[in-house]
């Protein structure tokens, strides 16, 4: 089990709320960097640490680079949240999950949540949890 695991696990009750709430105050139909960014804020007044547009760093034996990858939004340096409000669910979403994954491997995050904040209510297939393998 992945020590982070268990945090990651218990924060994502707080963080879908947290985005429930900005999705309930707009809407869908706005650009991703508006709901991320109140999103980072409404979980900062719940107490947690976020970080936003985190750099991810590559290493492979030794050698280390940045490939301009960034994470929309981190959340106690254990969940990963990739925001979207894109109009396409089903094909996307397939590519959106592949690419937070990516991100929680190189940077050994043990879950993540891809949000897309285009749907008329989140819960219907707005938000996909994400574990890392073995995490669990």
């Amino acid at each position: 089990m992945h020590p982070l695991y268990n945090r990651a696990s218990m924060l994502t009750d707080k963080i879908i709320g947290a985005a429930i709430d900005v999705h309930r105050h707009f809407g869908p139909g706005l650009l991703e960097s508006i709901y991320v960014k109140c999103l980072e804020y409404e979980l900062n007044l719940q107490g947690l640490n976020t970080k936003r547009e985190v750099p991810v760093i590559i290493e492979y034996k030794g050698y280390t680079f940045n490939e301009c990858l960034r994470v929309d939004l981190l959340v106690e340096d254990c969940v990963i949240i990739e925001a979207k409000a894109v109009d396409k669910d089903s094909e996307d979403m397939e590519y959106y999950k592949a690419q937070t994954l990516s991100y929680m491997k190189l940077m050994n995050i043990p879950l993540g949540l891809v949000i897309n904040f285009n749907n008329p209510r989140l819960g219907d297939r707005g938000i996909r949890r994400i574990i890392l393998k073995g995490a669990d």
